[in-house]
């Protein structure tokens, strides 16, 4: 997996501030490859239905995945002949390479995507970006399998689709519900900081940017759609589904492992009340609670299985001894990753080392349990042996967590003096910058002509400040669309 650096931690999620008016709001990105009957009909569909319903400037980019038919012709004269259309040209294929691209080089704030066939239905668009232009979500996706769906298609491709978000729950414990839904949209803001991450270039693209993104903490929006199956697609199932197994392992690896950097990402933008000081509310301590209990009653049953084996060709103190160290050994690595929240290798040696001394005492617990059960008796039962050393270590189990909270794995956070309030945190320094001709201007409309160039000089500050240095309200205001609004060339 990838674990090179990115650009650093996330800002703040905020309203999208006011930006330059030659500037996008929505960036929505068509992947092709060898798409010449499809792509015109589907650009002019598109274009059509955002002039109509969408308040804001917009830009459809046509990404050509190494085409070798004639569509890389039919979208260089889609660019000549729509302003709001623009083309890009890859020599390499891989739908994610695609995105990744394209969302990089991209300066609007909002970037989308969706499949050439236009499987989902339009009229999802504004309620899938909405939630992003407002601040309150980080991605967003189209899902076929919610209740509130209407989808019509074949019973393999059901089962293939149903099957794969299984897989993805029972082994990644993914949370969303439709992983491969080619509808999907994500603030520039986070995709400059996630994207480095994913390393698949293919159909895994999507699936590990939201696995990264829910294991980071972000926040991910779900939006039902109405979704007619392609009958024509060019998709082959079978590769892509043992491509997306492949990926589900080496994904899944990794976040076994914590080779992923996703320390990075550990907190959503913008305020959380978790991070919130409470009076008389210990942070973190219900949920660590949990996660102890539920590590220590493994270890526990582990511990047992292997005193019992190694009580079979050594005496009581040794056989206690030897399962101790493993299991205690295995325990705090539990306990770092699960309980704590610790990830990365940085200072696992020195956990484990006090790990062992928290052993060490555990040790002389149940040891002296043991002793004064042999004073006791000479020849004591298996199972006398067994209660005294779980009585024994339910004592531990106390003292452990007690000395793991506030000595080997100790909350080191900022002191809440240093914390900036809530009201502050979207103008923090670290706060993005933005282009603007004017403090406090609308968002951009949909320009009137196609601008190549900006006619006014530009002035950088951060988001939600205004040239005097004053901070105004910089917040997107949507307009109304029509719920009855349709697309007149949909036949659904």
């Amino acid at each position: 997996m990838r674990t090179d650096s990115s650009p650093g931690t996330l800002p703040a999620r905020e309203h999208l501030p006011a930006t330059d008016a030659g500037t996008p709001v929505l960036d929505v990105v068509i992947p092709v490859y060898n798409e010449e009957k499809d792509l015109q009909p589907c650009v002019l569909r598109l274009h059509e239905h955002l002039k109509r319903t969408f308040p804001y400037a917009f830009r459809i980019t046509i990404a050509d995945n190494a085409s070798t038919d004639t569509t890389p012709r039919v979208a260089a004269r889609l660019e000549a002949e729509i302003p709001e259309v623009t083309n890009f040209r890859l020599e390499q294929k891989g739908r994610g390479r695609a995105l990744r691209t394209v969302w990089s080089a991209s300066n609007a704030p909002i970037l989308a995507y969706m499949d050439v066939d236009l499987s989902t239905d339009l009229n999802a668009l504004l309620p899938l970006v909405a939630p992003l232009i407002s601040g309150h979500s980080d991605l967003a996706i189209g899902s076929r399998l919610a209740r509130a769906s209407r989808v019509v298609r074949g019973p393999k491709r059901e089962f293939i689709s149903r099957a794969y978000n299984l897989i993805l729950r029972g082994s990644l414990q993914a949370r969303f519900s439709d992983a491969q839904c080619g509808f999907k949209a994500i603030r520039r803001d986070v995709a400059q900081v996630l994207l480095p991450l994913v390393e698949d270039t293919g159909w895994f693209f999507d699936t590990e940017m939201l696995v990264l993104a829910e294991r980071a903490g972000l926040r991910i929006h779900e939006v039902p759609v109405d979704w007619v199956d392609d009958p024509d697609s060019t998709v082959h199932i079978v590769k892509t589904a043992t491509d997306d197994l492949k990926g589900v392992w080496r994904v899944g690896r990794a976040l076994a492992t914590g080779s992923l950097a996703l320390d990075r990402l550990t907190r959503p933008f913008g305020d959380d009340p978790r991070d919130r000081e409470l009076p008389d509310v210990p942070k973190g301590l219900a949920r660590q609670l949990v996660g102890f209990c539920v590590v220590g009653g493994l270890s526990t049953l582990f511990y047992l299985v292997l005193y019992s084996l190694f009580r079979q060709f050594a005496g009581s103190q040794l056989a206690n001894a030897v399962a101790l160290l493993v299991s205690a050994v295995a325990n705090t690595a539990a306990n770092r990753r699960l309980t704590f929240g610790v990830r990365g290798r940085g200072g696992a040696v020195r956990h484990q080392a006090q790990g062992l001394v928290v052993f060490g005492i555990g040790l002389a617990l149940t040891s002296g349990s043991l002793a004064a059960l042999n004073a006791a008796s000479d020849n004591p039962a298996h199972s006398t042996e067994l209660a005294v050393l779980i009585a024994a270590n339910l004592a531990a189990t106390v003292l452990r967590f007690l000395l793991f909270r506030a000595w080997v794995f100790p909350d080191r956070g900022e002191p809440a003096a240093a914390v900036p309030s809530t009201v502050a945190a979207a103008h923090t320094p670290s706060s993005p910058t933005y282009a603007t001709t004017a403090p406090c201007a609308p968002l951009p409309q949909r320009p009137v002509a196609h601008q190549s160039y900006d006619p006014h000089p530009t002035t950088q500050f951060r988001a939600g400040e205004a040239a005097d240095g004053s901070w105004r309200d910089a917040t997107m205001q949507l307009q109304p669309v029509r719920p009855h609004d349709t697309d007149p060339g949909d036949p659904r």
